[in-house]
């Protein structure tokens, strides 16, 4: 039989009956159109998570409070804490040689008003190393240096984002006094746009003197009565020196902290790549989950292209009874019927691709800060499904066809 006949004969009965056809292919258009988005969602989350990281700094280390593994939470001598005196042991060349810069920070959500404005926002006490550390620099303005640190200065740079949130429209910033908590601080830079990163926006930030937020902000304090650190933020000296350089932050906090060889860490030092390379394979779990999700729609529609196929065997009975008498084998009915389906099923596919990739478009367009990527592999494999989903599902019908008797399909009423 001929294949370029038989796709003939498919659009034929298709455009015969246009709008059944049309109800039929709407569950793969829905299908693979979610496939296509949801796909493309994963994809430029995974992106969107790798650039951010990406853009905290090369040659990063990042030391936490805590067993990250979860089995202990607890050292021998109490609750887990970083303090000044780590920072101060891995400033110590002897110690830790290929630590190059090191940028503690001690954090939390502080409320900031200015004029009638009042937001939550994150408060970072920082050195002025961080700007170094973290690729992140005064857009405006300038960062606070040594002076500021050490006379406990209240002074604030603040994120893009903060600034908007805060001040009118056309508001020079620079000079103005925000209160952090009640504490006024006097505002002397705005930092670049950043955008999100793994720890989250760096332009939802107030960054101030870290000896004046652990006086005035965060007094939290060690059982040593030691001032509490967040975070360590600690930059190599080299990108080949970050397997030497977190070897040598654990012997030196395991040290500072007294810890027994049989006692677990109560610290956790993170490889930026390793973080980068966890956060793609969740990422990367979730466009498979969600690809699957969008799948359902896949098989709900190829339920509907059986119903539809079983209904035209149906209605086409004494047609095959007599293409068989005039000569048409079994074999020629099969595949006819398996064309018509898989027609169906493709140009469904299409249609579904040209929504699906205007859909992720306008998702693109609406958050501004990922934009959703359409790969080649997504597109071959929504058509490949939604054929194969044709194939499949059409089969069973197309068999029935074949099966009639020519007698029996010419007696048919």
């Amino acid at each position: 039989m001929n294949i370029g006949e038989s796709i003939r004969i498919a659009f034929r009965g298709l455009s015969a009956n246009k709008m059944r056809s049309l109800l039929t292919m709407l569950g793969i258009v829905i299908g693979v159109a979610a496939v296509i988005a949801l796909v493309s969602i994963g994809e430029g989350v995974q992106s969107f998570v790798a650039s951010s990281f990406q853009g905290l700094g090369s040659n990063l280390l990042f030391v936490m409070p805590g067993n990250l593994s979860m089995r202990q939470a607890m050292s021998g001598s109490g609750v887990a804490f970083l303090t000044m005196a780590d920072v101060a042991a891995l400033e110590d060349e002897r110690r830790a040689p290929d630590v190059g810069l090191i940028a503690p920070e001690s954090s939390g959500t502080k409320s900031v008003t200015y004029g009638g404005e009042k937001i939550l926002i994150t408060i970072k006490g920082v050195t002025p190393e961080y700007t170094i550390v973290r690729n992140f620099h005064p857009q405006i303005g300038a960062f606070f240096g040594e002076a500021e640190v050490k006379s406990r200065a209240r002074v604030a740079v603040l994120g893009q984002d903060v600034v908007e949130e805060l001040f009118p429209a056309g508001t020079y910033p620079i000079g103005e006094t925000i209160k952090i908590d009640g504490t006024p601080f006097r505002v002397i830079g705005v930092m670049e746009k950043k955008g999100g990163t793994g720890f989250g926006s760096q332009d939802e930030v107030v960054f101030v003197p870290i000896t004046t937020a652990q006086a005035r902000l965060f007094p939290e304090r060690s059982l040593r009565g030691e001032p509490v650190v967040s975070l360590i933020s600690v930059k190599t000296v080299s990108e080949s020196s970050i397997a030497a350089a977190s070897a040598q932050i654990t012997r030196a906090l395991r040290q500072t902290h007294r810890l027994a060889a049989s006692d677990e860490d109560d610290f956790s030092v993170i490889n930026q790549t390793d973080v980068v390379n966890i956060a793609g394979q969740i990422t990367g779990i979730l466009t498979i989950f969600l690809g699957a999700i969008a799948g359902i729609s896949l098989l709900v529609g190829g339920i509907g292209i059986m119903n539809i196929m079983l209904v035209s065997v149906t209605e086409r009975t004494r047609e095959i009874g007599i293409r068989k008498a005039v000569g048409a084998k079994r074999r020629d009915i099969l595949v006819q019927f398996l064309i018509e389906a898989m027609v169906l099923s493709t140009i469904g596919g299409l249609i579904g691709i040209a929504l699906g990739a205007l859909g992720s478009r306008a998702i693109s367009q609406l958050m501004e800060d990922m934009t959703t990527v359409v790969s080649v592999q997504a597109v071959l494999m929504a058509v490949g499904f939604s054929a194969a989903v044709g194939l499949f599902f059409g089969i069973y019908p197309a068999m029935r066809a074949a099966r009639l008797h020519p007698i029996e399909a010419l007696r048919y009423e």
